[in-house]
Parts: C-alpha cells; sequence; structure tokens
C-alpha cells in the first residue's frame, strides 16, 4: 500500500507543488526550532490528500506555509504553477473551530470573504445560496451561530471558504472539537460536498481513520523536525460509507499507518 515518499498525485497534473521546503522559527537563546526539514510532495487536481502526525509535528505549519500565511525559510512551494509567496484569494481555508463571527447570519457569514475582497455581490449571492443547500444548510440562512449545532456551524464555515470558489482547500482538524458520532456523519458530508465541489482538499486530522476514510492518499508525518515518512494510496472505491471501516483494505491501511507511530512510542 505504501508508495515513495514524493509520489506523484493519483489524478490529473499537480495543482500543488513542493519541493524541498524547511522552515525555522528563530530562538532568543539557543538553537532555532526546525518545524519542517526537506519536505516533497505534490497534490493533484481534484485530489483529496490527508496528512496525519504527531502533536507538534509541523502539520499546520505546513499548512500555514501553504496558505501563504507563513513564510518558508527555503524550498519551492507552487500552485498552479505560481510561487506561494502570501496568502492568496484562490485558497481557502477551515480551521478547527468554525471561527463564525457572531453578529452576522449563515447567509452573511458566508458571503464575508466576498466582501473582504471587493468582489461582485450579485455575482456570489447565487452561489454562496447554492452552497448553502449543497450542505444541508437551507432554511437556516437567516440563523446566526448561537443558533446552529456544532456541525452546522462547521458546513458554514465549509461553505464561507468555497464561496469565492478558491482553487484549493485546506482544513486544519475541522472536526477534532466535535463528538464522535458528529465527526462521523461530519466526514460522510464532507466527502459528498468534495465530490460535488471538485475541489482539491489538503487535510489535516489526528484520527488515522478519519484520513484514510476521506482521503485519495495520505501523508505520514515524522516527530519534529516534521518530514514525510510515508505516503499511502487508499485504493477504495468512492462513495464510501462508514461500513467500510470494518472492510480488510481500511483495516489494513489504518494498521499499516499506526505502525509508523507504535514504534516510535507515539499514539495519534
Amino acid at each position: 500500500m505504501a508508495t515513495a515518499a514524493v509520489a506523484e498525485p493519483s489524478r490529473a497534473g499537480p495543482l500543488i507543488e513542493v519541493r524541498a521546503l524547511n522552515k525555522r522559527y528563530p530562538a532568543q537563546r539557543g538553537r532555532p526550532v526546525i518545524a519542517l526539514e526537506d519536505i516533497n510532495f505534490n497534490i493533484g487536481e481534484g485530489e483529496f490528500l490527508t496528512v496525519v502526525g504527531p502533536s507538534g509535528c509541523g502539520k499546520t505549519t505546513l499548512l500555514k506555509v501553504l496558505a501563504g500565511l507563513v513564510p518558508a525559510s527555503s524550498g519551492t512551494m507552487l500552485l498552479s504553477g505560481s510561487p506561494i509567496e502570501g496568502p492568496r484569494r484562490d485558497v481557502g481555508i477551515v480551521f478547527q473551530n468554525a471561527v463564525l463571527l457572531p453578529w452576522r447570519n449563515v447567509m452573511q457569514n458566508t458571503m464575508l470573504p466576498v466582501e473582504v475582497q471587493g468582489l461582485d455581490r450579485g455575482k456570489y449571492a447565487a452561489r454562496a445560496q447554492g452552497l448553502i443547500e449543497m450542505v444541508g444548510l437551507s432554511g437556516f440562512e437567516d440563523k446566526y451561530p448561537f443558533e446552529l449545532s456544532g456541525g452546522m456551524q462547521q458546513r458554514n464555515s465549509i461553505v464561507r471558504a468555497l464561496v469565492n470558489d478558491p482553487a484549493v482547500l485546506l482544513m486544519d482538524e475541522p472536526f477534532g472539537a466535535l463528538d464522535a458520532m458528529t465527526r462521523e456523519s461530519m466526514n460522510v458530508e464532507l466527502q459528498r460536498i468534495w465530490m460535488e465541489a471538485k475541489k482539491t482538499v489538503f487535510f489535516i486530522t489526528h484520527s488515522i481513520a478519519e484520513a484514510v476514510f476521506l482521503g485519495d492518499r495520505v501523508v505520514v508525518m515524522t516527530p519534529r523536525p516534521g518530514r514525510i515518512a510515508e505516503i499511502y494510496d487508499v485504493d477504495i472505491p468512492r462513495p464510501r460509507t462508514l461500513d467500510v471501516m470494518a472492510t480488510p483494505e481500511f483495516v489494513n491501511t489504518v494498521q499499516s499507518i499506526r505502525r509508523h507511530f507504535d514504534a516510535k512510542g507515539h499514539l495519534d
């Protein structure tokens, strides 16, 4: 099941290319902190790439570098052939917490990127409504965050990230704060949204099972300094139901990934 750490994407040509990426944080005393070291991978257009690794291994730092929020110390990062050198309009981000503005309703929170980027509100209002309907929030357009469940809040954050039609969606443990049953239902829901929206997704999680369920490929990272230990192909047909978690293919892939952490005394 495992492939080389610089495996080519399983779909069309690469949308994102990362080569020899390093990230170091300066320290007031002593040596700098090496967060990422010699990271190399591609993400194919339309691919769902998941990332797992122990806490502190640099997963979120990697996401921030891809988002242009944090500069790399060295290396090459390309999105659609152009260097990633700062925040971009063609990148959507979903964090662990929904981070919805409490004084704005579902529609208003969804339209926030349109307003911030000065885009044509009339043009994107219809897209916002379509996305709200796609994620099952139709009828809740005028509801405020406190009136929504945790799962509904995250659906709102997902459509907000998609409303300006980004090329790639970066997701940093978006379901980590949800209870187990809601998290499972959101995994199924996100798979459906991804298949309908046809977006490229980079998804960070601490759950190996979640990574295998959602991913076309799973990137396994080492403890700090974060490196890529292995990249696994997930050869399980879609759409996937929760029943797939009981199949030999799923169980074998999860066990193979878990061995990376068991061998070093780390559990995810």
